[in-house]
């Protein structure tokens, strides 16, 4: 069962700071058992020179405590050198490092100035989309339609503020993907800005997501205007997609309009491998979703049910030869069917 985290090997983590799979496997097995109220001072014995073995061991055990917070009360931890609080608080030093590095901000003004003064802001993208004018939890999707008749769907873990004055109307992407089907209004142009530059619609349908360094954009019907924040400019039209970074915007190629089906709840996979499944499946739910890499090159036709990601697992199970090992309810592994059970 591989880790959350990237791997860049089928064992260890890419980096130091990074627990391997065989680890986490391990950590969640150890948890499993701790909190089953079943586990003897023999247990407890061995646990804590498991933990005490290597210190990949207890960046697993860190792991395994931060994500457990989200679903259940924590008893005390049987190692009073190891408290819960102090395992979160570890954790959540490293969440925040990353939220920091992968911020997306609000755009401050409405040219180049502003948009300079966005790149700039400090606050990191979570507490922005916690005070965003619209916003999705994970798992969650939602339409929102705004004033002139424009339609927004949000994606899972989504978030956008709308800005509309007498002469322009503007929506800054916060967080994750939206889908936006915009209204006529030919006295105000539409724009949408992202933290690598700005989108201007040019009576259109179009998805916009969120990465890390870059911006996505494919668009079904009309055309978008991308203006990037270094100034470089591109037209995409209606079944093209592209993706843009602050300084380019790379050569389009054909949409595939399976990108707009989580609008409808659903993603749809054509000849994608299974970890690239697994990947999507992630965002839409809460805890841990590992797939072994005997398996995740698999390849996945098909559409599946992102409002009950449990179905779509199942669903995934009866169709290839895997299984899902759910070692807590919040912590789902799958495996080669092959694979004998530990």
């Amino acid at each position: 069962m591989t880790a959350v985290l990237p791997l860049s090997g089928p064992d260890r983590a890419s980096t130091a700071s990074e627990p391997s799979r065989r680890a986490m496997e391990q950590a969640a097995e150890w948890y499993a058992l701790l909190r089953s109220g079943e586990a003897t001072d023999d247990d407890r014995a061995l646990w804590e020179a498991w933990l005490d073995g290597d210190p990949d061991h207890r960046r697993a055990w860190r792991y395994v405590e931060a994500v457990s917070r989200g679903f259940e009360p924590l008893r005390a931890t049987p190692d009073p050198r190891c408290t819960a609080d102090n395992l979160w608080a570890a954790h959540a030093r490293t969440l925040q490092r990353r939220r920091l590095l992968a911020c997306v901000a609000v755009l401050a003004g409405t040219g180049s100035l502003g948009w300079i003064a966005w790149r700039h802001t400090p606050l990191p993208a979570a507490a922005l989309a916690w005070t965003a004018d619209h916003h999705t939890a994970t798992g969650e999707v939602r339409e929102v339609v705004l004033a002139d008749g424009t339609r927004v769907w949000l994606d899972t873990g989504s978030a956008f503020d709308e800005d509309y004055r007498p002469h322009y109307r503007r929506l800054r992407l916060l967080a994750g993907a939206i889908l936006v089907d915009t209204a006529g209004d030919p006295r105000r142009p539409f724009f949408v800005d992202t933290p690598q530059g700005r989108l201007r619609a040019l009576g259109t349908r179009f998805t916009v997501r969120l990465g890390s360094e870059e911006t996505f954009l494919a668009v079904y019907a009309g055309a978008v205007e991308v203006s990037t924040g270094s100034g470089a400019r591109s037209v995409v039209r209606a079944g093209q997609q592209t993706r843009f970074t602050v300084d380019a915007v790379a050569a389009a190629e054909p949409a595939d309009a399976a990108r707009e089906a989580w609008s409808r709840g659903v993603l749809v996979a054509r000849d994608m491998s299974l970890g690239e499944v697994v990947q999507e499946l992630r965002r839409y739910r809460s805890g841990h979703l590992g797939v072994a890499p005997e398996v995740a090159g698999l390849r996945v036709f098909g559409s599946f049910p992102l409002r009950n990601t449990d179905d779509a697992l199942d669903m995934l199970a009866s169709a290839l030869p895997i299984r899902l090992r759910r070692t807590l309810p919040w912590w789902v592994g799958i495996e080669p069917a092959d694979r004998a059970a530990q």
